[in-house]
């Protein structure tokens, strides 16, 4: 399965209960929303959250965002209905909370055919428990329709009995089985959010670990956490000159009918091209999103 073109820096929660967060979420410059029925929103409001998501979907007016609705698990009261009307609206995809095993995957993407969601409604699974990280290489393989894990790691360290630290080293070996998973099948992979949203620095050192471990970005809780998350994990200036230069060096190589070429000192070999390449078309899909986010 090829990963997705779209860029998911930036993965921002939107409490589905609200109207006024729903309408403003379309001015926000984030790469993708997560409309939420599940944590953000208190029980007795979660019939009326189904339909306000529901109807903001359908309305539309969020451009290029890409529009994800987190649905109570199924195991719920809300789950099912909360699924049947995800699906009447069609949003790019639904995200399920604790996913635990393949057969979850699997359901949801009965349950989307049955309520005849369209065939560009993907699904997503929130990694939030140990026995969902154990399995994630199952996970990841289970449905075609799968496109994407979100991690969970405030569940996850409540299930651990772990820690919060500055460094997550409880979390590493969970973040790293799970994006090795993600990768494995082509999936897009968004690291856990940071609850600290007024912690600048904090924030940006938890973006600067999940950009280096190979995250496609963050999840988020406030708009005010949009602008770092979206510099870090995009590709600096620096970065897309070199990968041009990398590319420029190779084909030129390539002409001369030689297998590697030399930039600044250090071989580029087809692999390094590949990821060049890659880089290149990433900070293309940004600069398109951008320019579109701020028209």
């Amino acid at each position: 399965m090829e990963q997705s073109a779209h860029p998911y820096r930036s993965v921002l929660y939107m409490p589905g209960s609200k109207e006024r967060a729903l309408e403003k979420a379309k001015t926000l410059a984030a790469d993708a929303l997560i409309l939420d029925l599940e944590d953000a929103v208190a029980p007795a409001e979660k019939p009326n959250a189904r339909e306000l998501v529901g109807a903001a979907v359908e309305k539309g007016g969020y451009g290029s965002r890409k529009l994800i609705v987190r649905v109570n698990g199924l195991e719920t009261e809300w789950g099912l209905a909360d699924l049947a009307r995800a699906s009447k609206a069609g949003p790019d995809a639904v995200l399920l909370p604790k996913v635990e095993s393949a057969a979850d995957i699997q359901r949801v993407a009965e349950l989307l055919a049955e309520h005849g969601a369209p065939e560009r409604t993907r699904i997503w699974a929130m990694m939030e428990t140990p026995r969902g990280v154990l399995k994630a290489a199952e996970i990841a393989a289970a449905h075609p329709r799968l496109e994407g894990f979100v991690m969970g790691t405030n569940d996850l360290v409540k299930d651990l009995g772990a820690a919060h630290t500055p460094e997550r080293t409880p979390l590493v070996a969970s973040l790293g089985w799970c994006l090795l998973a993600a990768r494995a099948e082509g999936l897009v992979c968004v690291d856990g959010v940071y609850n600290a949203f007024k912690d600048e620095d904090g924030l940006r050192a938890s973006c600067v670990q999940g950009r280096d471990m190979g995250f496609d970005g963050k999840t988020l809780i406030h708009p005010a956490q949009l602008a770092i998350t979206n510099e870090v994990f995009a590709p600096s200036a620096d970065d897309v000159a070199l990968a041009k230069e990398q590319v420029s060096a190779f084909e030129a190589a390539e002409a001369r009918g030689e297998g590697v070429a030399v930039v600044n000192g250090k071989i580029v070999e087809n692999l390094h091209v590949v990821t060049a390449r890659r880089l290149l078309a990433r900070a293309e899909a940004i600069a398109a999103l951008e320019a579109e986010t701020a028209a």
